[in-house]
């Protein structure tokens, strides 16, 4: 899931970004003029970082498709390096001493204009006023306002909100679509044949009983409160339906089934009578034991006969 909530968002990350499409470079007599084209209006922000010999200005929110380097033959700019990076695209321009930038957007903010010229001394009481700031050089110029930062951020929060209820929704519904698949198959296994892979038949005892024990020859569960059961007591054998309505389907006497394949055939072969006796109200909430149950009735009816 979380892999498709990033492809999800992906697209709203590079909403505002800016693919730079040309530059140029001006040489003027007093100045030396870059400038750059976007596909789309550019409103991120730039940072420099200024040293004795380069200028780096980072663009952040704008792309390119592969770095570009370009010579001059300025007096105030020496060669410009564009380096695509990440979120950001860095540009590094070669510089003689003393040289400053001034960066401008056009209005329409299609444009980018760096303006390199020559930087104006700066008196003693300014050099010690500003002191440790020139330790770090490095200086952003936001060019969107504050007010817009803020309503793009609550727009992708709202959309990122939107996409995961989307997404709880979603699973919610397979997971009651597949819970309601997975009952239907449990309540109908019995009567599809082998289309549907069924319960193990149990067989806890295929010798003879003794005439005053009762045992379990075959056993198989219908479903979570009912089991179809055969008996073996007296040389006569039992055919149970036990849970929700204990009852007595059939009896058998030389024509006891003795291996699985005749079981579950009695069982196909009465799947209607059953499956009738499952939909009915259980009409006894006897307490007595199932099996002592049966072991009386059982027994009740050898000595009738």
């Amino acid at each position: 899931m979380i892999k498709y909530l990033l492809i999800f968002i992906l697209p709203f990350t590079l909403l505002n970004a800016s693919k730079i499409l040309s530059y140029n470079i001006y040489d003027r007599t007093d100045r030396a003029d870059v400038m750059i084209t976007f596909d789309t209006p550019y409103n991120g922000v730039i940072k420099q970082n200024t040293s004795s010999s380069k200028i780096i200005i980072k663009l952040s929110g704008a792309s390119i498709e592969s770095s570009k380097f370009k010579k001059s033959s300025s007096k105030f700019l020496h060669s410009i390096n564009i380096i695509p990076n990440l979120k950001q695209t860095n540009i590094i321009a070669s510089v003689p001493l003393n040289t400053k930038l001034v960066a401008s957007k056009t209005s329409d903010a299609y444009g980018l204009r760096l303006r390199f010229v020559k930087a104006t001394p700066i008196s003693k009481n300014r050099v010690e006023r500003i002191g440790t700031k020139e330790n770090n050089s490095l200086s952003a110029l936001p060019t969107k306002k504050n007010s817009d930062m803020s309503t793009s951020y609550y727009i992708v929060v709202t959309i990122l909100i939107i996409g995961i209820l989307i997404l709880f929704i979603i699973k919610k519904r397979l997971l009651i679509k597949n819970s309601s698949s997975t009952n239907a198959n449990s309540n109908t296994w019995l009567f599809k044949g082998n289309e549907q892979t069924q319960p193990q038949v149990t067989q806890t005892s295929q010798t003879e009983p003794n005439n005053n024990q009762i045992s379990i020859r075959f056993q198989k569960a219908i479903d979570n409160e009912n089991s179809v059961v055969m008996l073996d007591f007296a040389d006569q054998g039992y055919l149970v339906l036990m849970g929700k309505s204990n009852i007595l389907l059939d009896k058998f006497s030389d024509n006891k089934p003795t291996t699985q394949e005749d079981f579950e055939s009695i069982l196909q072969n009465r799947h209607q009578e059953l499956e009738n006796f499952l939909n009915e109200e259980p009409k006894s909430n006897s307490s007595k034991d199932a099996l002592q149950s049966y072991k009386e009735r059982a027994a009740s009816m050898i000595y009738e006969s």
